[in-house]
């Protein structure tokens, strides 16, 4: 069993900023040479969150209401009267979507489909420098 790591510093504009990351991961994973196993794609952070999604406007758009929606910018937060950061709506939606994902490897590619990226969602209220840890394992 080999494990292969590295950190991606991804710059976003936060405020539900959805950065695509399935280049830069692929990348990685090929340097490595493992065939078979997993990639481990993870968020340092507890405001921005990792998923897929079919990276296009539309859909982009749809997962930015549908956000808004769960967890409203304009809402009461006790995070927010605690601490005064106004960012308690970034905290809860970054906890739903999660802080990371886990992909097969087969045949050294990541087992994605057509219209599926790997991507970043920075719900913070500000501009932010994320941290991205990748850990490939496998032979």
């Amino acid at each position: 069993m080999n494990v292969r790591s590295a950190e991606l510093v991804i710059q976003t504009r936060g405020d539900g900023d959805v950065v695509d990351l399935t280049e830069q991961v692929r990348s990685h994973v090929a340097s490595c040479g493992i065939r078979a196993g997993l990639v481990t794609v993870f968020v340092v952070g507890s405001t921005a969150g990792i998923t897929t999604i079919e990276y296009e406007p539309g859909l982009v758009a749809d997962l930015g209401r549908a956000v808004e929606r769960m967890a409203p910018a304009g809402a009461s937060y006790e995070h927010d009267r605690r601490w005064g950061d106004g960012n308690g709506h970034s905290h809860i939606r970054a906890s739903m979507l999660g802080p990371s994902l886990t992909v097969p490897l087969n045949d050294g590619r990541l087992s994605l489909g057509t219209w599926q990226q790997i991507v970043l969602v920075d719900f913070d209220t500000r501009p932010r420098t994320r941290t991205i840890v990748l850990h490939v394992l496998g032979e």
